[in-house]
């Protein structure tokens, strides 16, 4: 009965944390949807927004943190059961380093609001970060279903966003080359695709952590690749 209750407690406390996790993660996904809304829109208020909204995305990692903690000190989880804990720790981890991001892409929305627009770059960042959003999305809701299937359709789905962050890059190129004026502006853009871009390998390290979870191995760290820019991550 002593065993049954310590599981029936370790239960408990590990579905409110995963329920801290979700919350965390519904934030961050609206903190990607505005970040590009407000730049395509050119929002300065609604970028404010995004930036004053981190605070309560860091603040919600520190308390996953802490609970983690408490809940590997008090229960004493057997070695399945802390897999399942750590990777708490790091998806929290990864949806942080996403907000991080997107306050990023928001802290530029001003500077671009006071320069000309550049083609329908907007726009076409604003689609990459809607399959990021949706890609965040399916890899959170693998994660509560243990759905190793899904998880992979995430993994594979990274591809097609570096695809589409090569694409912006050669068009940026392009367009600071036919007129010297567009370089600030395309600099500043090509920041935020690399944000995007690596918002989709913080969404695809939750797809694998799924995968690990579910299957008890690493995906194939062979995966497939896309960004063949080889430009130094700035967005670092």
């Amino acid at each position: 009965m002593a065993d049954q209750h310590i599981a029936s407690a370790f239960d408990r406390d590990l579905e409110a944390i995963q329920a801290r996790i979700m919350k965390m993660g519904g934030l961050v996904e609206d903190a990607i949807r505005k970040s590009a809304q407000s730049l395509e829109a050119r929002d300065e208020e609604m970028a404010d927004e995004v930036r004053r909204g981190d605070k309560a995305i860091d603040g919600l990692e520190e308390l996953i943190n802490e609970e983690t903690a408490r809940l590997i000190a008090l229960r004493a989880p057997t070695a399945i059961d802390l897999r399942v804990v750590l990777s708490v720790l790091k998806i929290s981890g990864n949806l942080e380093r996403i907000a991080d991001y997107a306050k990023n892409i928001a802290k530029r929305t001003g500077v671009l609001a006071q320069m000309s627009p550049v083609n329908d770059s907007a726009a076409a960042l604003r689609r990459m970060a809607r399959e990021v959003e949706l890609m965040l999305k399916n890899a959170l809701d693998a994660y509560i279903q243990r759905d190793a299937e899904l998880a992979d359709d995430v993994i594979l789905r990274d591809r097609e966003v570096d695809q589409m962050y090569n694409a912006l890059f050669r068009e940026f190129l392009t367009f600071m080359m036919e007129d010297p004026r567009n370089i600030s502006a395309c600099m500043h853009l090509h920041f935020i695709a690399k944000n995007i871009e690596r918002m989709g390998d913080h969404a695809t390290s939750i797809a694998e952590q799924v995968v690990y979870l579910v299957r008890g191995e690493r995906p194939d760290d062979t995966r497939p690749k896309a960004d063949m820019t080889s430009v130094t991550p700035i967005a670092e």
